[in-house]
């Protein structure tokens, strides 16, 4: 096991009907804060969050849902979609969960940075500043790079092709 950065995160999904037979509408969060403003392409991610040694990762997963949209996580079985390393080479662990939230409920929780750097003024920003629904192939275009295999994985899921795990 990866002794880098982990962490761990709850894709909640619903299915949908297409042409193409059943698939996912993902709820996905925009990051936060000024790196983000202004960027949607791969600007988007699973609510997720780091844990530590000690930490079994399906609680961080719950923990980190509940202090990003500020909302309880729906009941339901969660569903493991395995383990990507991303580019920066923290492994994110994911779990999908059928269910169905309003994002217009969600209060974001916040980070303090300095910000503009080097200018001494901390300032609070959201750690996700909106959250949304979306299809399969626009869930690709806005979900950062190194999360999109958890849609594969998912679309086999609610397919019936198999353990979605890699």
């Amino acid at each position: 096991m990866s002794t880098g950065k982990r962490s761990a995160g709850l894709l909640l999904f619903r299915v949908v009907d297409t042409e193409e037979g059943p698939d996912a509408e993902v709820l996905l969060g925009h990051m936060g804060g000024p790196f983000w403003a202004g960027r949607e392409s791969a600007a988007w991610s699973v609510p997720k969050g780091e844990y530590t040694t000690g930490e079994e990762p399906e609680a961080a997963a719950r923990r980190e849902y509940t202090e990003e949209l500020g909302l309880p996580v729906p009941d339901g079985v969660w569903v493991p979609l395995g383990e990507v390393r991303q580019a920066g080479g923290k492994t994110v662990t994911v779990w999908a969960l059928e269910g169905d939230v309003d994002p217009a409920l969600a209060v974001p929780g916040t980070f303090t940075m300095e910000w503009p750097r080097g200018s001494g003024v901390q300032r609070e920003f959201p750690e996700m500043d909106r959250f949304a629904w979306f299809a399969p192939a626009e869930a690709a275009e806005r979900l950062v790079v190194g999360q999109r295999p958890f849609l594969g994985r998912l679309r086999s899921h609610v397919r019936g092709e198999g353990a979605p795990s890699a």
